[in-house]
């Protein structure tokens, strides 16, 4: 994305106080042919599913100096708390793991292409470039997919859930807008009791023997400024008031723009990508603080 190249990311190290009052988030910091489409129904049940929560630290108050959107401002919790639907990245986000890095690392590629996501969240090169460099490198097949499913389950980022059930009792909808993989992102969905319709991502196509033969081309947010867009037709289709945009990426901060997002919230609890964070509304280092600021 234009403006974000060069971004630096930096994983997540510091310690943070509390505060007292239920209105500001509790972390303050002290001082960031045909195909077949390959789609894989779920052998278990989201209940058997082996999640594993890492507790994620703050950064270090040296990172965060320079920032003065780790508190949001009146109008910020405003729309926040009146949000007639928000809108998820699920890489970083979501999820604690970027999915392709995962995928590709349990198929003997991991380096190559963790070097390619982190050059596509930086927004230093087209989405749609870095994807397809990325796939190249492995060229997943359909059984290799269904073993990493079974063998890696979803690691949730820590208060997800209670988060997605909080904004659903606040009759808000919730969606997954990812430029990973349905087949990845499914499981994710279905321990979150998202349904299919809400999800909008990419879809890894498989040739009648099972081999990779590319992604659908046609998704969105196989593109550069796709999630914008997708942010966009939801918006346009059910004519939401208020609508929330909250990841970690260059590609998130894309939706927040005229007739998509009215709000960018970053979650750096995971990957903090500083160019992204600076130009968000709101940047939030632990999903408690977006939990408690509904309460």
């Amino acid at each position: 994305m234009e403006g974000l190249v060069g971004s630096q990311m930096t994983p997540i190290t510091a310690h943070c106080k509390q505060l007292s009052s239920p209105f500001l988030p509790v972390f303050s910091p002290r001082f960031t042919k045909k195909f077949n489409l390959g789609l894989i129904g779920m052998s278990k049940s989201p209940k058997s599913l082996n999640l594993i929560a890492a507790s994620v630290q703050p950064l270090e108050s040296a990172k965060l100096g320079h920032f003065n959107n780790t508190l949001p401002s009146k109008e910020v919790l405003e729309l926040w708390r009146n949000a007639n639907a928000v809108c998820f990245d699920v890489d970083s986000t979501v999820c604690l793991d970027e999915g392709i890095d995962e995928l590709a690392e349990f198929c003997g590629a991991g380096k190559a292409v963790a070097e390619w996501t982190s050059r596509a969240m930086g927004g230093s090169v087209p989405f749609e470039e870095a994807l397809a460099a990325r796939l190249s490198l492995f060229n997943p097949s359909l059984s290799q997919v269904q073993d990493f499913l079974e063998k890696r389950p979803p690691r949730l980022s820590p208060g997800i859930e209670e988060l997605v059930k909080k904004l659903r009792v606040n009759n808000t909808t919730v969606y997954l807008i990812s430029g990973g993989f349905r087949q990845m992102i499914n499981p994710v969905a279905s321990i979150l009791g998202i349904p299919p319709e809400n999800i909008f991502a990419n879809q890894l196509l498989f040739g009648s023997s099972g081999e990779f033969v590319g992604f659908d081309t046609k998704e969105p947010t196989s593109r550069s400024g796709g999630k914008a867009t997708a942010v966009q037709q939801i918006r346009k289709a059910h004519g939401y008031k208020a609508l929330v945009m909250i990841g970690d990426g260059a590609t998130d901060l894309e939706a927040r723009k005229p007739g998509g997002a009215d709000l960018f919230i970053c979650y750096a609890g995971v990957q903090h990508r500083e160019a992204v964070a600076a130009k968000a509304d709101w940047v939030v280092f632990n999903l408690r603080d977006l939990i408690n600021s509904l309460e």
